[in-house]
C-alpha cells in the first residue's frame, strides 16, 4: 500500500486551511490546534510561518482586503473608485463567514515601515489626485462603513430585524453614494 503524498505546508496551504476552517467553524472555533489537525500537521509547524495566532488573522484580513483592492481596476475618478472599492469590500466580506468580524478584529500584519505601508494604500487614490492624508482618512470612512454594513448583514438576526424597518439590500448603494458624495472636493494647491 502507497503512503500518501505529503504536501509541504507553506503560507498559502496554511491560508487556504485556515479560510476553509473559517467557512467550517467560525472565527470562534477558529483554532491553531484544529488548523493542524485539518492540515494534518503537529501545530508547531504552523509557528514555522506565522508567530501566532493573530498574526494568521491579520494575514487573512489582508487577503480578504486585497481582494477589494484587486477588484478595482479602472475608475474615472477618486470618488468613483471609493465607491467601487465599498461594493468590492462589501463582496469580499461577504465572501467568507465572519469576514467582517475578522476583519474588524485582526491586527495588522507588523510592516517594516508604516509610511510605506500607508502609501501603498492610499496609492490608487493618490493616481487619482487625493493627497496622501485625504486618501487614507476617505478610505478609512468607507472601509468602516461597509465593515459595519456588512457585520449587520452577516447576522442573521439583525439583518431579520433591519429588513423588517427597512429596504436592507437596497439602502446600501444610497449610504454608500451619501458617504462619498459627502467628502469636499480636494482644494487645488498653488
Amino acid at each position: 500500500m502507497a503512503s500518501p503524498i505529503s504536501v509541504p505546508l507553506n503560507i498559502e496551504r496554511l491560508l487556504q486551511a485556515a479560510f476553509a476552517q473559517l467557512e467550517a467553524d467560525g472565527l470562534d472555533a477558529l483554532s491553531m490546534r484544529k488548523l493542524a489537525a485539518r492540515l494534518n500537521v503537529q501545530a508547531p509547524a504552523i509557528y514555522w510561518h506565522v508567530k501566532d495566532k493573530a498574526e494568521l488573522l491579520g494575514l487573512m484580513a489582508r487577503r480578504i482586503h486585497g481582494r477589494a483592492y484587486a477588484d478595482v481596476t479602472h475608475a474615472e475618478d477618486w470618488r468613483d473608485w471609493l465607491r467601487q472599492f465599498g461594493r468590492a469590500l462589501r463582496r469580499s466580506f461577504l465572501a467568507h463567514r465572519d469576514g467582517a468580524l475578522l476583519c474588524a478584529v485582526s491586527r495588522p500584519p507588523a510592516e517594516a515601515d508604516p509610511a510605506v505601508h500607508a502609501h501603498r494604500i492610499a496609492a490608487p487614490l493618490l493616481a487619482l489626485g487625493l493627497p496622501q492624508q485625504q486618501a487614507l482618512a476617505r478610505q478609512a470612512a468607507v472601509i468602516s462603513f461597509v465593515l459595519g454594513w456588512s457585520a449587520f448583514e452577516a447576522n442573521g438576526p439583525m439583518h431579520s430585524f433591519l429588513d423588517r424597518i427597512l429596504d436592507f439590500e437596497g439602502s446600501f448603494e444610497p449610504g454608500l453614494d451619501a458617504l462619498v458624495a459627502g467628502f469636499p472636493e480636494v482644494a487645488s494647491q498653488a
